[in-house]
């Protein structure tokens, strides 16, 4: 259970929300929406007690779990396994028994002896804490989210974002935590795992709180929202699901509409009156009067909400290059014995749309970052062509630097930007004012999308490399990403769970990872989009 009152966050000099008052029971499944940058990641921070509220107090009872956006938790050489089967203090016991059972064996019979004690004793917390059918319904919850058993094997450090992004999952689905708080659970997941996600939530017996854009995982689970209006600094709480809460928001906005406009036109009534009256000193206590009720009609007003601003995006106009800007052969990748790709061949040819498909963890993400020049192959080479200038969107944002300032990384991706030019730039793109000084270490999953956009913007790149550029954006974001896409002249090779990314590509080839089997496009893989 999690009890939240008279909260108060600021940033800096913003008041993010004041005065928020909500209690999360058992069962209540809470959908928090609002537009990028309202601050709804930082509330899910604050709750799971990662940062402190300016104000008001948060009452925890019983475990969180939470699932930030960039998770980096966990020793990056521990084991995937471990780290989950660690969400209820598994894994390290079930390591110690392994070794234990080794030194079992030993020709020394005091080390024998001792690790036969050591293996009864751990055998007893293990079985305590749940012993195999809890190892086992770890991993049934890990094949669910497709993590199949050589990576659960494999260290933490050798996994991709995405992989990691599941492997938390995976640890807090299992952790029987009596409160979730997920913040784009479904990123990263193929169609199956997410089917398999909403079942999950739906059935939970604690309470969860969800930050998400999939309206089908929403619209099925959600029985309550908590709608985070940045305009009015306030927590709008609709005890309900979310087709009757856009029912209900349709018809407050009207509403408060209504009620403000007639409200406006009686005060505008009254002081015109109060100023026809004020001008006769036997009338001038009546006009008080009036100009006291009209400021009265105002001030009882709920404020309306305004239109959400939506960033303004289109990429750039792609620089002048040769007929092929980027080619690679003979790409491999291998993580110690496990081969992840090899023998790959990729032209990209000036203005080519190129979609990159393949299961998770096929290495997508991985090729994507050699192209980039941020990892090297194992075998093989990228070959940069005439006039060559790559725009690269990371799905973990890696292009930013989070020790800079929102205007430094805009500054540093593109040499001859004026801090002026940078500041109209970031403006279209939501940051204003103060924004631009913003540690980005700061920013929400949402605000990085637009920052790392804003700087591809600002390059004049004529290859772009996209690593599911829409996840953490709310859909008018997404809308203006896609016409982008739509209308963007230069290359692009694009990494996508979105069918609308893709078609809104409209690719002409499709490589297909692990094998790097090369392919026109046609519509039938539009069906694979969602399964990859």
């Amino acid at each position: 259970m999690l009890s939240v009152q008279d909260l108060e966050i600021r940033v800096g000099a913003r008041v993010l929300m004041e005065g928020v008052n909500f209690r999360v029971s058992d069962g209540d499944k809470i959908g928090l929406v609002g537009r990028n940058g309202a601050g709804k990641t930082t509330l899910t921070k604050t709750l799971a007690g990662e940062t402190l509220p300016t104000n008001g107090t948060i009452d925890r009872s019983g475990q969180i779990g939470y699932l930030p956006q960039d998770p980096r938790s966990g020793d990056p050489e521990m084991l995937a396994r471990t780290r989950i089967l660690d969400a209820r203090g598994l894994g390290s016991i079930a390591l110690g028994m392994q070794e234990s059972s080794l030194a079992m064996a030993s020709t020394d019979a005091a080390v024998s002896a001792a690790a036969m004690k050591k293996y009864g004793a751990l055998t007893d917390q293990f079985n305590a804490l749940g012993g195999y059918a809890a190892e086992a319904e770890a991993a049934s919850i890990a094949s669910n989210l497709s993590l199949p058993d050589r990576i659960l094997d494999q260290p933490l450090k050798t996994l991709s974002g995405g992989q990691r992004r599941r492997i938390e999952l995976a640890r807090i689905l299992f952790s029987d935590a009596g409160t979730m708080i997920l913040d784009e659970p479904t990123n990263h997941l193929d169609a199956d795992s997410v089917i398999w996600l909403r079942e999950f939530i739906k059935s939970y017996r604690g309470g969860c709180i969800i930050i998400s854009h999939d309206v089908e995982l929403v619209g099925e689970a959600v029985n309550r929202v908590f709608y985070l209006d940045a305009n009015r600094m306030v927590i709008d709480i609709y005890n309900m699901n979310w087709k009757n809460y856009q029912r209900q928001r349709a018809a407050d906005e009207e509403r408060r509409r209504k009620e403000r406009s007639n409200a406006e036109k009686k005060a505008s009534t009254l002081q015109l009156q109060a100023a026809r009256f004020g001008a006769k000193a036997s009338k001038a206590a009546a006009a008080h009067q009036m100009v006291a009720r009209a400021e009265k009609l105002l001030s009882g007003l709920e404020e309306v909400r305004a239109v959400d601003r939506v960033a303004k995006l289109r990429f750039p106009e792609p620089a002048p290059c040769g007929r092929t800007p980027l080619m690679a052969s003979d790409l491999s990748k291998s993580y110690g014995s496990l081969e992840i790709f090899t023998a790959v061949d990729l032209a990209i040819d000036r203005g080519s749309k190129v979609v990159v498909l393949g299961l998770n963890g096929a290495g997508k993400t991985t090729l994507l970052r050699m192209l980039a020049g941020v990892d090297e192959p194992d075998t093989g080479q990228v070959e940069p062509g005439h006039g060559l200038r790559i725009g690269y969107y990371a799905q973990e944002h890696e292009t930013i630097d989070v020790k800079r300032s929102v205007l430094q990384n805009m500054v540093s991706s593109s040499p001859n930007l004026t801090e002026t030019e940078a500041r109209r730039v970031l403006g279209s793109f939501l940051f204003t004012g103060d924004d631009a000084h913003k540690p980005a270490g700061v920013l929400s999953g949402g605000e990085k999308t637009r920052l790392a956009l804003a700087m591809i913007v600002v390059s004049g790149a004529n290859v772009l490399l996209l690593d599911e550029p829409t996840n953490n954006l709310d859909p008018a974001s997404r809308d203006e990403i896609l016409d982008a896409l739509a209308n963007y002249s230069g290359a692009v090779v694009l990494v996508s769970h979105d069918e609308g990314a893709v078609e809104a590509l409209n690719p002409e080839r499709v490589l297909i990872l692990p094998d790097g089997v090369e392919d026109h496009w046609n519509p039938d893989y539009l069906e694979l989009i969602t399964l990859a």
